[in-house]
């Protein structure tokens, strides 16, 4: 025999989740918990009718009551930075001046915002760390990468360069 369905304090939490989930993961996690309390569905029917395991479904029941409780967090997208080197508000000092000077000169100098970040952090970031720094805060738009002169070119450059273009 199964043991019985918990969480009945949550059942008007999970009705309102359902009326008002963003995302099909907060759906599915409200309707875990309220399909078995509600209309007594055992674990397995309600894993069928949501589309997840058995295993999964007994989670999400499990983490909506935390959650429901305060025990712990939404976690969201923005919020899993494994990787941060910094935090969002300091991406958000660090690009203040940089985004300061694009709005006045309309352009946004990659490599100059590429080789401050990489002071600032102490270590090599590729580009596309710093088209996503952008990204994340809205400045994609402004970003564009500056002409260099030839004299600032790599040798190796300069040669594909001519090689490109005769007359250069």
């Amino acid at each position: 025999m199964a043991r019985p369905a918990t969480g009945r304090e949550f059942v008007e939490a999970a009705k309102e989740k359902i009326a008002s989930a963003k995302t099909v993961e907060a759906l599915r996690a409200a309707q875990a918990l309220l399909l078995p309390l509600e209309f007594g569905m055992s674990l397995e029917q309600t894993a069928v009718i949501i589309g997840l395991s058995k295993s999964r479904t007994g989670k999400l029941r499990t983490r909506f009551q935390r959650i429901e409780a305060g025990a712990e967090q939404v976690k969201t997208k923005k919020g899993l930075r494994n990787h941060a080197r910094m935090s969002l508000d300091e991406e958000v000092q660090f690009l203040a001046p940089f985004v300061a000077h694009a709005q006045a000169a309309g352009i946004l100098p990659i490599h100059q915002l590429k080789a401050e970040l990489e002071r600032r952090v102490g270590g090599s970031v590729s580009t596309s760390t710093v088209y996503q720094l952008l990204r994340r805060h809205g400045w994609s738009k402004l970003a564009h990468h500056v002409k260099t002169d030839a004299t600032a070119m790599h040798p190796s450059q300069r040669t594909a360069q001519k090689k490109n273009n005769p007359e250069a």
